[in-house]
Order: structure tokens, then sequence, then C-alpha cells
């Protein structure tokens, strides 16, 4: 195996001369503080653009903080449709840049095949959200239904509060920049079993799904917490993946909550200590 990908599905590769990103950068600021100006070193996340290109074909370029791209560009594949399952992916090549990335992703050529025509269907939407989209039409809100939602784990206030107060250990962008969002997965009992940061709460959720596809890592026994709003795609994205559990420190939106009740997935907001809202 390389990098935990299976040899007799996918490969997955980066240059030898790539360069690092560690997800931050050092900067020299000015600091006003009470009429007083001082020069100080700061650290910010890092935020650049990173082209995904499936079968030579650029499919879309998105900005997010480049670190853990094998693990975005799966769950990208997988969480947008792009793909059925791990085994739809032959390989995968990460090119680092001094200021952007490109993943090179080989998938299956009936796969292909379904994301020609999809981006045919969908020739004027950009990277933003659905901007562009030439018809309400083209829209994909009807998610899958979740086989196991009866059988999905039921997380107390407890492990919700064990979530919250575990989660800054695994958030070292956030705790060193202060502007980066986490998608961390999580048991029954609250224990955060694996967590990843990024300027965009999707590609955060990506990355998480990404790496669970390479872990072969069930979603029936587990929650997602997420450290942003409930926004409907990031439901329709979990529904994808047959999550059954979605729990965000911030608010919902309605269609959020309507895709996961559609799905049959539980969704559980304003999180903090104390307790939650369940929709």
């Amino acid at each position: 195996m390389r990098n935990g990908f299976r040899k007799d599905t996918m490969t997955c590769q980066t240059p030898a001369d790539a360069i690092e990103h560690t997800g931050s950068t050092t900067l020299e600021v000015r600091r006003h503080r009470q009429g007083e100006i001082c020069v100080k070193s700061d650290t910010v996340a890092e935020e650049c653009p990173v082209a995904l290109v499936f079968n030579g074909i650029s499919h879309a370029v998105m900005m997010c903080t480049p670190t853990h791209l094998e693990e975005f560009a799966l769950g990208f594949a997988l969480s947008e449709g792009i793909i059925q399952g791990r085994k739809d992916i032959h390989d995968i090549e990460v090119i680092h840049h001094e200021d952007s990335a490109e993943v090179q992703i080989s998938i299956a050529q009936s796969a292909f095949v379904e994301l020609k025509q999809h981006r045919r269907a969908l020739a004027g939407r950009t990277g933003c959200g659905v901007c562009g989209i030439e018809s309400i039409e083209l829209l994909d809100l009807e998610p899958e239904i979740i086989p196991y939602s009866g059988a999905c784990i039921d997380p107390s206030e407890a492990a919700i509060a064990r979530i919250i107060e575990h989660l800054p250990q695994h958030q070292p962008l956030m705790q060193a920049t202060g502007c980066v969002h986490a998608a961390a997965w999580c048991d029954e009992q609250g224990s955060i079993l694996q967590a990843f940061e990024d300027v965009g709460r999707h590609n955060a959720l990506d990355k998480l799904i990404g790496w669970m596809a390479k872990n072969d890592i069930p979603t029936h026994d587990g929650l997602v917490f997420l450290t942003s709003r409930a926004s409907y795609e990031l439901v329709r994205k979990a529904a994808r993946r047959n999550i059954g559990v979605i729990a965000t420190l911030s608010a919902p939106t309605s269609l959020a909550i309507s895709i996961a009740r559609a799905a049959g997935m539980r969704l559980l907001s304003f999180c903090r200590s104390t307790g939650f809202v369940e929709y």
C-alpha cells in the first residue's frame, strides 16, 4: 500500500520535488494597540487555488488549504457523486506549486462518461454553490435515503460536551490562525477519532470523507461534527455517503433541515457544552 491506498484500486503519489505546505505561513504585521504600533510576526492560514483534474479534464478549481489533498480529492469525488466508490479511482497525483496546486485524478471510464454528461448539464455553473446554474430543475436536492437511519447512534449531551471540550486539541491550524473550519469523525461516546481543517467548511468535510473512504470507516456507528453552520451542501454531501448523524456548532438553514429529514439523517445544531438542538 502507498499512503493508505490499495494498489489494486488506486495509487497516490506526490512528486519528490513538491513544495511542502503546512497549512499556515508567518508574516510580519504591524499591531495597533491603545495608540501604539509595534512590528510582530503573525501566523495566517494558507488559502490557494487547487485544480481538480479528472482524466485530464479540469473539473473545478477550489480555494482551500493545500494540505491532505489526496483525501480532499477522493472525498470531493465521492461527496459530489462523481464516483460511487473508491474502486472507481485508479490513481491520484498531487502537484504542488508555489501559489497553487493541482490534483490529477484518474477515474473509471464509466464514471468519466457520467461526469462529462454532468458537466454539459451544468455548463453555466460556477464554483460558488449553485451560482450560474441554468435552471432550478438542475438542482440535486433529493438526497439518498440513509438505509440504517433508524439504527444510527444516539449521542448524549455528555458526548457532545466531550467533543466540544476536546476538539481544540485537534485544531492546530485554528489555534495558530483563528480562521479555519474543522470536520471531525466521532464515536457515540464523544471520542474524536479523526479531524481535518480547512479554510472552507466544505473542503474540511471532503477531506474527512476521503479519509473515511481510504480507511473503510463505517458511516453508521459515529457522527460528523462540524465547526460551522449546517448548510444544504454539507448535509447533501453527508447524505450521499450514508452518514446518519451530523452535529454542528452553529445554526442550520431551512433547506439543510429539509434535506436531513428527507434522508433520514439526525441533525444536531447549536451544539454547546450544555446541550444542543435537534431538528
